[in-house]
C-alpha cells in the first residue's frame, strides 16, 4: 500500500480485564504495518485487574506502541476525546474494550479512507456472548435478530454504502477539527450524535462489511438492562437536538412501554382497559416466543425458546422506559 498514513487506535476503558488482552492481540495481529500503528488507551481509573493485563502485554510486545492514558471524567465520549488528543495518527480507528478486530479490519479501514469512500468508515459486528452460560448466549442473538435491533445495518449481514451510522468508525484527524469532538454531554450515543454532524456537514458515513469486528455482549440480564436503560435514556437528550433523526426502531420501545403502562394503570378500573392490556401481551409473548422457536430450531439450541423472548423483551422495556423518564425528567426541569 503506497503512502501509508499513521494510524492511531483509541480505545475507552473502564474494567475490562477479561477482554482488553483480546483486544489487544488482535490489534498486535493485524495486517497494517506496526510500525505504523499506535494504541491509545483512555483507561476511567479502572478497579480491576485491566491495567495489569495491559502493563503484562507492553512488556511482552514492545512491537505495538501501547499508551495508557487518565481518563478524568470517567465517561465514554471523554476517554474518546482524551485518546485522540494523545494520540498522533493521520487516521483514526475507534474502537470498544469489548471488541475484537479482524487481522485486516485496519488495513481496510485505510483503504476505504484512500479510497474516498467516506469521512467516517466503519463495518459490522459479530456479536458473540460475553459468558458461556445460556441466558448470555441468548442476549448475544438478541442484539443481532431484526426484532431486537430493527434495521441497524451494522448488526445485520448488509451491503456496502452510505448509512446514518457506524459502530466505532474510523476518520481522519482533520474531521475532528472539521467539525468538533465527540460531544461528552451524552454519556450514551454520542457515535450516532457524531455521525450525524458528519452528515449535516455534507460528509458521509459509509458502511463497509468487508470490515469486521467481533464484540461481546452483555453476559446477563440485570447488566443488558442497565446498559439499554442508558441507550434510552441518552438517546432523548440527542434527539432533542436532531429530532430529523428519529427512526421507527427508535420510536416503537418508548410507544410500546408507554401504551402496556398506561393500559396497567387503567386495568385497575376498566374491564376494557383488561382486555386491551391482555391481548398486548400476548402478541408480544407470541410474536417473540415464535422467532425463539423458529431460532432454536434453526441453531439447535433449545434454551433460545425462552432465552430471546426474555433478552429481547429486556431490550425493549428499559429501552423505552430510560426514554421515557428522559423525556419526564426533561420536562420538570423545563418547567
Amino acid at each position: 500500500m503506497p503512502d501509508q498514513p499513521s494510524v492511531s487506535i483509541v480505545i475507552p476503558c473502564y474494567n475490562e480485564e477479561a477482554t482488553i488482552r483480546k483486544l489487544l492481540e488482535a490489534l498486535r495481529s493485524q495486517t497494517y504495518p506496526l510500525a505504523k500503528m499506535e494504541v491509545v488507551i483512555s483507561d476511567g481509573f479502572s478497579t480491576d485487574h485491566t491495567r495489569d493485563v495491559i502493563a503484562a502485554f507492553q512488556k511482552e510486545h514492545a512491537d505495538l506502541s501501547v499508551r495508557v492514558v487518565e481518563n478524568q471524567a470517567k465517561t465514554i465520549p471523554s476517554g474518546v476525546n482524551q485518546a485522540i488528543r494523545e494520540s498522533r495518527g493521520e487516521i483514526i480507528v475507534r474502537l470498544d474494550a469489548h471488541s475484537m478486530p479482524i487481522p485486516e479490519y485496519v488495513e481496510r479501514c485505510v483503504e476505504a479512507h484512500q479510497a474516498g469512500k467516506g469521512d467516517n468508515v466503519g463495518g459490522v459486528w459479530e456479536i458473540q456472548p460475553g459468558a458461556e452460560t445460556w441466558i448470555a448466549d441468548s442476549i448475544s442473538f438478541a442484539a443481532a435478530h431484526p426484532l431486537g435491533v430493527g434495521d441497524a445495518m451494522y448488526r445485520l449481514n448488509t451491503k456496502p454504502g452510505a448509512v446514518d451510522t457506524v459502530p466505532f468508525g474510523s476518520f481522519r484527524r482533520n474531521l475532528i477539527e472539521k467539525i468538533g469532538a465527540f460531544d461528552e454531554t451524552l454519556l450514551a450515543n454520542e457515535d450516532y450524535e457524531f455521525n450525524t454532524r458528519v452528515r449535516e456537514s455534507g460528509g458521509v458515513v459509509w458502511l463497509d462489511p468487508s470490515i469486521r469486528s467481533v464484540y461481546f455482549s452483555r453476559s446477563t440480564l440485570e447488566k443488558l438492562a442497565t446498559q439499554y436503560w442508558r441507550y434510552g435514556f441518552w438517546k432523548f437528550k440527542m434527539l432533542k437536538r436532531y429530532p430529523h433523526t428519529l427512526r421507527w426502531r427508535q420510536a416503537l420501545p418508548p410507544v410500546f412501554v408507554f401504551i402496556l403502562f398506561a393500559l396497567i394503570v387503567l386495568s385497575l378500573g376498566l374491564s376494557i382497559a383488561q382486555l386491551l392490556l391482555a391481548l398486548q401481551l400476548f402478541a408480544y409473548i407470541f410474536i417473540l416466543g415464535l422467532a425463539g422457536l423458529q431460532l432454536a430450531i434453526k441453531t439447535r439450541k433449545g434454551f433460545l425458546i425462552w432465552g430471546l423472548p426474555l433478552a429481547i423483551a429486556t431490550m425493549h422495556i428499559t429501552w423505552g422506559a430510560g426514554f421515557l423518564w428522559s423525556g419526564i425528567t426533561s420536562m420538570f426541569k423545563n418547567g
